[in-house]
């Protein structure tokens, strides 16, 4: 039985993953990390998570581009997507409107983190 809901963050910046891993892990979930947005719609797959935490400013494949791919996947396109970035909020705003992701939170605000994680992994 599944007990702790899983969290999966998607990020470039390795610091940035740690860190937010040990938050989640202190909150009670389960947490995956990928690194860059190569691969990540097989991560997402292969891990099931309840919610997926995806950084917007990564090289190579973005998460504005990686997140159709996402949506467009049989397998992944009904997991909540956050974006998660250090973009303003009037920018992740408008991200979220433009592509319909289930929300954001902006990268350093701890009680945001923990509201919309529970939020959406808990649905």
């Amino acid at each position: 039985m599944k007990n702790r809901k899983k969290v999966m963050i998607i990020d470039d910046n390795e610091e940035v993953l740690q860190v937010t891993r040990a938050l989640l892990e202190n909150e009670g979930y389960d947490v995956v990390t990928h690194q860059y947005g190569f691969g990540a719609t097989a991560a997402i797959r292969a891990n099931e998570p309840d919610v997926v935490l995806l950084d917007i400013n990564m090289p190579a494949l973005s998460g504005e581009a990686l997140f159709p791919i996402i949506r467009s996947n049989s397998h992944t396109r009904s997991v909540p997507v956050l974006f998660y970035s250090s973009n303003d909020e009037d920018s992740l705003l408008e991200s979220v409107t433009r592509f319909g992701a289930a929300g954001y939170v902006c990268k350093g605000n701890l009680g945001d983190l923990r509201r919309k994680v529970l939020e959406h992994a808990h649905r």
